[in-house]
């Protein structure tokens, strides 16, 4: 018989060296999408064509004089009854000439992203009006404090990309106090990208004045955008907002990227039927394309069409579910198709509570979304109760979420290593298993996520352990993070020059 090979180094310290902690992210954000295809091609021309021609024939409603000058000077028709139609040529050459992929920066040059192409990126966004209390677990409406305590949670979580206001601060009722607190938390709690929204375009102006205090000077700030907004300028159905198109204008002048996010909601403002939701969410999201690229052309814009639905039984806004997954994965699909930079949103969970209906519509749209190809997926992180409440320890439970989805993304590469000839030979003539094997032990580095929440533990030593839940530990990670994570990424001179100039609360 074959005698089999000894082995060197010795079981305990090879199981001594297993124990030490790994610090490789094996699938960080950014990981590739674009595998799951709801569509097939037939169907992405026809629900293509059919928004061409809503854009066209039907056109679009209640158009701000300004922008009916720009858009007619760009080749737009008047239709009557105040109604401007978007000529099929025109839409298809501003496609072809709209901004393909670009940065989205972090104040920290290490945490910028590349938005656009086939690369997935989890992040927040929402407004929350109630945060879900961590003493009590009940909802109570958000507060600035909640605010600057969720920026800088996200900002010790790897796998959130960048971070938009998830929550109103609904103790600041002045709209402009509002929006600049709002501004400061962000510069004070993160050097990921962020996004926020202006109330209105007269806030832009001295709310960039922050931002430059924050990139070191007047005027430095456009020259690297750390921030994009988040604006509806179309309101379903098929019109435009008078409000959010000026503060389009303005966000064009400071050079600050944007996402302008359709927000239909499918048998409201939408079709009930998902091809004419579909259409319809396409064409409004053209729209807004049209409109940046006619006041800027090559403007960088995110083509964040967000299919919404709603319980057609009741009329509530529904987060979660089949129909969710759909839409916003087929939008992701439109998008990449289109060769547009993509944002859909996912994880909007209908459950009030950390719960199996969390986990399961969590876990099932966002999958979704990033298999799709979804380039931003919003609302990812911490959102629940329908987009009316946020949850910290949902965040840190969400972060794990997207560890999980990325190495989803990252696939099975198939070399001549990992398929491992030698390696199995080695092993069946040998101690006949994997344990310990050098083979094994660099694809545990390389190529598997270890959860920091999830439970894997033998059931008695869960048991002795205080039989703990998801929630528990989600707790337990949440007080640590809150505890010990507290950045201030503004100087002593920056902060005190901000405060001079504005109303900065707490």
């Amino acid at each position: 018989m074959t005698k089999r090979p000894t082995r060197s180094g010795g079981r305990a310290a090879r199981h001594a060296k297993r124990a030490v902690p790994v610090p490789i992210n094996p699938a960080a954000p950014g990981q590739i999408g674009g595998q799951y295809r709801p569509l097939n091609e037939q169907d992405c021309k026809a629900i293509y064509d059919t928004a061409l021609r809503l854009l066209s024939d039907l056109g679009m409603g209640e158009v701000p004089k300004r922008l009916w000058d720009d858009l007619m000077g760009a080749g737009c028709i008047d239709l009557g009854e105040g109604r401007i139609g978007l000529p099929r040529a025109l839409v298809e050459d501003i496609i072809d000439k709209a901004a393909k992929t670009f940065p989205l920066h972090g104040r920290d040059p290490n945490r910028t992203i590349e938005v656009g192409g086939d690369k997935v990126f989890f992040g927040t966004g929402g407004a929350a009006v109630n945060t879900l209390d961590r003493e009590t677990g009940l909802y109570r409406p958000s507060t600035l404090q909640d605010l600057h305590d969720f920026t800088r949670l996200q900002d010790a979580l790897d796998n959130v990309a960048w971070f938009t206001r998830c929550c109103i601060a609904t103790d600041v009722p002045d709209m402009f106090d509002l929006d600049v607190n709002t501004a400061y938390a962000l510069m004070r709690g993160t050097t990921k990208p962020v996004a926020t929204a202006f109330t209105i375009a007269d806030h832009v102006d001295p709310i960039v004045h922050i931002f430059d205090i924050a990139a070191g000077g007047e005027g430095e700030f456009a020259k690297r955008p750390f921030v994009k907004t988040h604006i509806s300028p179309v309101i379903s159905p098929m019109r435009f907002g008078e409000d959010a198109v000026d503060v389009v204008y303005k966000c064009i002048e400071h050079n600050i990227p944007m996402s302008c996010i359709t927000a239909a909601q499918a048998g409201a403002t939408a079709p009930a039927t998902m091809a004419g939701f579909l259409a319809m969410s396409l064409a409004e999201t053209l729209a807004s394309l049209v409109m940046v690229n006619v006041i800027s052309p090559g403007f960088p814009m995110i083509f964040s069409n967000w299919p919404l639905v709603i319980d057609l039984r009741s009329g509530a806004f529904a987060g979660g579910g089949g129909e969710t997954t759909l839409l916003n994965a087929a939008s992701a699909q439109l998008s990449n198709w289109l060769g547009l930079p993509s944002g859909v949103a996912a994880s909007m969970t209908d459950a009030k509570a950390i719960d199996a209906q969390y986990g399961a519509e969590k876990g099932m749209t966002s999958l979704a979304a990033a298999l799709a190809g979804g380039n931003l997926i919003y609302e990812s992180s911490g959102m629940t109760a329908s987009l009316l409440g946020a949850s910290f320890e949902g965040f840190v439970l969400d972060d794990e979420m997207h560890a999980m989805t990325y190495r989803t993304l990252r696939g099975v590469e198939v070399t001549e290593d990992n398929l491992g000839y030698e390696a199995i030979c080695a092993a069946i003539l040998g101690d006949g298993h994997f344990l310990g094997a050098d083979h094994t032990y660099q694809a545990m580095e390389r190529d598997y996520h270890y959860p920091k929440l999830a439970d894997r533990e033998q059931p008695k030593t869960w048991a002795d352990d205080g039989a703990q839940t998801a929630w528990d530990r989600a707790k337990q990670r949440t007080t640590q993070i809150l505890t010990e994570h507290n950045p201030a990424y503004l100087t002593p001179e920056q902060d005190a020059e901000i405060r001079a100039a504005f109303n900065i609360l707490g």
